[in-house]
């Protein structure tokens, strides 16, 4: 990758600045300014996210907002209230309060000398999130953004649900949070307050994962912050990132189907990460091809990045299962409506023991899965790290129903979002099932290519669910995960449906033994015929990116990722302990333009028995650092899911150390009802 020094403008960097909210808060911002600006004023933008931006983001940060400014943008990164150096204190994500205080620092931002008044977002993730949240409440500065691994619909894909299953990143995904938002503003900036700011926020913070599960059905906590409430709502530019390897993908597709205002959309195989350093590649030049979205819609340029394909994609092929993939084979390929309008529908059946393309007469297959099934689905969404992706399928495939098709005699591409229709009967009142589409090469290996899961009590909703009857036959639609796949000739694809999915969704209370009925039972494919202008595509520039700053590693860790079975007592347990990953696998670094040091890391143990649902463990423990000569502090975090056939049980502790005394400690015990999960 390219690191750029000198740009077009200088760069001048603001460390901090007060943004006011109409409250009286202050939100801290790190601000990036052409250096001619106030002579000269530019258009902003702006990305607003909890994730500290003096240190924890600073690494990632740098390199984007002086990239900006170098090219004549103002780059604000924001801190959420109560976060980071902010003042107040953050009770959930994606308040109204949230929105609110994002408008008033849309305010602040224009009536700047600095700025001539037009703005823009980005973010990735939670950033992604209130951009389009933001773009929704229609602030007149705001003219275009660029939402990355977001999502449209809070319910349908965040960290906390799939299908209306208990995702384990619930419980990971709000310990982070919990520890995130335990951390104390930095002394530099706040002054000596900073140890008061600590004590509010930390006799304020919430068990955030139990808040969370208290909502198992798509309520009006989920609706609001879902702009798929009402998509005619946002009315400025929206650009759409993401990749095949992230648990936001399928938001993509529903935006460009759902928007009025101008958009576009580009999906890589890149998993939870920028498109310039995402890991497998390819790699693009992010930053530029975000430059020219800017030039467009806030100087008025013309880039030429309109009259391009409105949607952009990575058509993968075949690569053999991998803890690691560098580069993820495949071509870009366009389409300029969504759902591509020549697409063709290809129906396959589920007979028994094969995927046909006529169907058998009507059987029965039965099923009752081992709850170890799913460890080779790798996590919910990854980083590019080692393993988190998904390996090689045939340990699972042999824990679930599996259908075959013949070796395919020529190759078959499938751009959208398979879906399966199953006729089945199953012996429990309440179950789930996870359903995956994968590519079996010649020589027997299996790689994940979509899949999908549904708590079967949600079959006609995710607001209103029904138990089962046990015994009853029902027609179930399950939508698997959008995709583009190329699959070669003389490779079969393969069909699997389980009833567990461990680690990544939480299992029913009870073993489940399921009924499929084939002949009946259905597949159908969105199968896209080649388009000739594929070929003329513009290629992409090589990535580029600012100065990053100087950073010392203090102490490496080595990511791990176990999974340890006990013969006698048939318990797996399923074990990951990493970094925090921003600062290039080191879990401790030295920040050394501030004089900080950071470290940040986290073990996560998922423990379950073979053959008894209620035997499963979940627990997380995360250490942060912040030091700085004679100033240490120290947060420790410990949370731990179980559960019991009608209620969840939740615990937590939290620890804060100044220097080597505990300052403060609070534990919680919560039992949660289950309520059909």
């Amino acid at each position: 990758m390219k690191v750029i020094n000198r740009f077009p403008a200088g760069v001048e960097v603001i460390e901090n600045i007060w943004i006011p909210m109409r409250d009286g808060v202050r939100l801290a911002a790190r601000i990036w300014l052409p250096e001619d600006a106030e002579e000269a004023p530019v258009p902003a933008i702006l990305e607003y996210m909890p994730y500290r931006k003096r240190d924890f983001t600073r690494l990632r940060d740098e390199p984007l907002h002086h990239y900006f400014a170098g090219h004549g943008y103002a780059g604000i990164r924001l801190d959420v209230r109560g976060t980071g150096d902010s003042e107040g204190i953050l009770r959930d994500e994606y308040l109204q309060q949230e929105q609110d205080d994002a408008i008033d620092a849309i305010d602040w931002i224009t009536r700047q000398p600095w700025c001539n008044g037009k703005l823009g977002m980005i973010g990735l993730s939670w950033g992604g999130f209130n951009a389009l949240q933001v773009a929704a409440r229609r602030p007149p500065a705001l003219k275009a953004i660029i939402t990355m691994c977001s999502t449209d619909d809070r319910y349908a894909d965040d960290a906390h649900f799939k299908g209306g299953c208990l995702l384990n990143e619930n419980l990971v995904w709000g310990s982070a949070f919990f520890a995130l938002t335990a951390c104390p503003p930095d002394p530099e900036i706040v002054g000596d307050i900073w140890r008061e700011q600590w004590m509010e926020r930390l006799q304020s913070n919430r068990l955030f994962p139990a808040v969370w599960m208290r909502h198992p059905h798509r309520d009006s906590y989920w609706k609001h912050g879902s702009v798929c409430e009402d998509y005619g709502a946002i009315e400025c530019a929206v650009y759409a990132v993401g990749g095949w390897a992230d648990g936001y993908v399928n938001a993509i597709p529903r935006l460009m189907q759902g928007l009025k205002a101008p958009g576009k959309a580009l999906i890589g195989p890149w998993p939870h990460a920028f498109p310039h350093a995402a890991v497998p590649g390819p790699r693009i030049g992010f930053f530029q091809e975000a430059v020219r979205w800017w030039d467009h819609w806030l100087k008025g340029e013309d880039t030429g990045i309109m009259e391009e394909p409105r949607i952009r994609v990575w058509m993968e092929s075949w690569v053999a299962p991998a803890p690691y993939l560098d580069l993820r084979p495949g071509r870009w390929i366009a389409e300029d409506r969504w759902p591509p309008p020549r697409n063709t529908p290809q129906r396959r059946y589920l007979n028994v023991m094969s995927l046909g393309e006529r169907p058998d007469p009507e059987d029965a297959v039965r099923v009752r899965s081992p709850q170890t099934t799913g460890l080779r689905g790798g996590d919910f969404y990854g980083f590019g790290t080692e393993g988190d992706s998904p390996l090689d399928q045939r340990a699972d495939d042999g824990k679930s129903l599996v259908f075959d098709s013949d070796p395919l005699p020529e190759p078959l591409e499938i751009l959208g979002a398979p879906v399966v229709t199953l006729e089945l009967a199953v012996d429990q009142p309440v179950a789930l099932i996870a359903v995956r589409l994968n590519d079996v090469a010649p020589d027997g290996s299996s790689a994940r290519v979509s899949y999908g899961t549904l708590n079967l009590t949600h079959r006609n909703g995710h607001e209103r669910p029904e138990p089962l009857i046990p015994g009853q036959h029902y027609r179930v639609h399950l939508q698997l995960n959008d995709i583009a796949y190329c699959f070669a000739a003389g490779h079969t694809l393969r069909l699997a449906v389980s009833t567990a999915y461990w680690p990544m969704i939480w299992p029913a209370p009870e073993p489940v033994e399921l009924t499929l009925y084939t002949g009946t039972s259905t597949l159908e494919l969105p199968v896209r015929p080649s388009r000739p202008e594929d070929n003329t595509l513009p290629a992409f520039q090589a990535p580029e990116k600012g100065p990053e700053p100087e950073h010392t590693a203090l102490e490496i860790v080595t990511p791990q990722r176990m999974v340890e079975l006990d013969l006698t007592t048939e318990e797996t347990v399923y074990t990951t302990y990493s970094d925090g990953g921003d600062f290039g696998g080191a879990a401790l670094a030295r920040i050394e333009d501030i004089g900080l040091t950071v470290g940040y890391t986290m073990r996560k143990e998922f423990r379950i028995n073979e053959t008894d649902p209620l035997s499963a463990r979940a627990n997380i423990e995360q250490k942060t650092i912040l030091r700085r000569d004679n100033w240490s502090v120290r947060i420790e975090c410990r949370t731990a899911l179980s559960s019991r056939r009608d209620t969840f049980r939740l615990q937590a502790s939290l620890q804060a150390f100044e220097g080597r005394a505990l300052v403060y400690e609070r534990e919680w015990d919560e039992v949660i009802a289950r309520d059909l999960l």
